[in-house]
């Protein structure tokens, strides 16, 4: 079985590693000193290097990975809606996730999640392309993966998402539950948890559709209701 191991860098990027036996795959790697030392005491050995997309906080630990190890780079190109990739016999998905930018990408193993800047922890990433439509089915099809579902994010932003969701719900009490499972040195969330405290992704939820007509704002259909969330701040 696959594993992954989380490393922060900068204020709040994280980069994954997952590994089996004796080889690697490097994700975002914005660690490499991090992830290069892990590798060295576990006798890894680093094979792939990918990233979620291709904004230069993701890729920046890239040349280091390369110049030090054996590793191949994978881009965007080699990595197909709905490809696979072999680790050891372990097979890990790629999902396409366009929104956050046009090359968001996922990678599914076992019932981990890596999301980038697609899906964060209580909250979403900025539709920088402006393809709000695109963005709307990426978001359905994760939403769409089963409750137990391990979501790991690009950053760490659940604090202040907790801060925003919690000024749009103040009586919403799975909000502090969510908040006392958090850890810095290991972020992550479950996909049954976001279906109470992420109003970004609540868009068929009826306390979210009643704060909608509330605040005054479309939500007749669940494509209104995506769009009114898009514009909340």
């Amino acid at each position: 079985m696959l594993k992954i191991k989380q490393f922060r860098y900068a204020v709040d990027n994280l980069s994954y590693l997952v590994y089996g036996k004796s080889c690697a795959l490097a994700i975002d790697g914005g660690a490499p000193e991090k992830i290069l030392s892990f590798i060295k005491n576990m006798g890894l050995n680093l094979v792939l290097v990918a990233n979620t997309h291709s904004h230069q906080d993701h890729t920046v630990g890239n040349r280091d990975l390369l110049d030090k190890t054996e590793s191949r780079l994978l881009m965007y190109s080699d990595l197909p809606e709905n490809g696979e990739l072999d680790l050891e016999g372990h097979i890990i998905r790629i999902y396409r996730t366009p929104g956050h930018s046009h090359d968001s990408i996922c990678f599914h193993l076992h019932n981990i999640l890596i999301t980038g800047d697609t899906f964060f922890n209580g909250t979403i990433g900025n539709c920088f392309t402006g393809d709000i439509k695109s963005f709307y089915h990426s978001i359905k099809s994760i939403m769409g993966l089963p409750s137990n579902t391990v979501i790991y994010a690009g950053h760490d932003y659940l604090k202040d998402a907790m801060s925003f969701a919690g000024h749009l719900e103040p009586d919403n009490g799975d909000i502090d539950l969510f908040l006392r499972k958090y850890n810095p040195e290991h972020v992550f969330s479950i996909l049954e948890e976001e279906r109470k405290v992420n109003p970004y992704v609540r868009f068929n939820d009826e306390k979210i559709i009643t704060l909608l007509r509330k605040m005054g704002l479309p939500g007749e259909t669940e494509w209104e209701r995506w769009q009114s969330l898009m514009r909340l701040e």
